[in-house]
């Protein structure tokens, strides 16, 4: 499988299978916007025409049109095509309009200060967590995600989180709908482990990753509830086994729980008993 494959492997029916006059066009478009978002490096006309499984001379007439109304740009030197300005304006306007992340913001900062490790904001999307805040470690070695990165709900601090405090017949039929996938040889990936991991969660009220999503990198998450006791998202706190040994999770966890429990509080929302 090519290295453009395997990065939308597991994708939605591409831009190409869309149908209807101006609704496929604009289908197809908003496909190519997705595709240039997660991919900081850029990417070529045939790699763009690959992923979207169109034609090179459709794919390139879509790239223009997205650049004449401002949302991605090429580079001369390269002809690589990225998303531009207006793109980063309007996904902004998302978070901003999410005023969780913002309420989020200056706890993510306290918590950084407090552990010198780095502290992440994620929210739930199908099987996978996506990250949209972040306060970076102050330290050399550090845990960095990029914004809007997803990692499985299964390999993840945050993911965990989410999934603990789900409804048990939800989540259920999501993971008997998803493979679970072993990023590591720590990453539990057998239903009836994880289904024990979801009540060891549920019980302490934190969620730990022990080199489940990366080798040599711990990380403990909390969910932040909504007024409903619903989980809205999970923060969490993550850097390198040197710093964050098994010995420490336990009160880093008691930490980013209460963090959370202040969060909840101040966004109207509820930790369900």
């Amino acid at each position: 499988m090519s290295e453009v494959k395997r990065r939308v492997a597991g994708r939605p029916a591409s831009a190409a299978k869309a149908s209807g006059g101006h609704s496929q066009s604009l289908v197809r478009g908003l496909t190519l916007l997705e595709f240039l978002s997660q991919s900081p490096r850029g990417l070529s006309l045939s790699e763009v025409a690959e992923m979207a499984e169109l034609a090179p001379s459709t794919t390139h007439r879509l790239l223009q049109a997205l650049q004449s109304q401002g949302f991605i740009t090429q580079e001369n030197e390269q002809g690589l095509w990225r998303i531009d300005v207006k793109t980063f304006r309007i996904g902004n306007s998302f978070l901003e309009a999410r005023d969780f992340v913002a309420t989020s913001r200056p706890f993510l900062r306290r918590l950084t200060q407090a552990t010198g490790e780095t502290a992440n904001l994620g929210i739930r999307d199908g099987a996978t967590a996506v990250f949209l805040a972040q306060h970076e470690s102050p330290q050399m070695m550090r845990m960095i995600t990029r914004l809007g990165s997803r990692a499985p709900l299964h390999a993840s601090g945050v993911g965990k989180a989410l999934l603990a405090w789900m409804p048990a017949d939800e989540r259920a039929q999501l993971l008997e709908g998803h493979e679970l996938v072993r990023v590591t040889d720590n990453t539990l990936a057998n239903p009836a482990s994880l289904q024990d991991e979801m009540a060891r969660i549920r019980a302490v009220g934190f969620a730990c990753d022990r080199e489940e999503h990366a080798i040599g990198l711990h990380c403990v998450a909390a969910c932040i509830y909504d007024e409903h006791g619903s989980p809205l998202a999970a923060i969490s706190v993550s850097g390198p086994m040197a710093r964050i040994p098994e010995a420490r999770l336990q009160e880093l966890g008691g930490l980013v729980q209460a963090t959370a429990a202040e969060i909840t509080a101040q966004l109207g929302g509820h930790v369900p008993a």
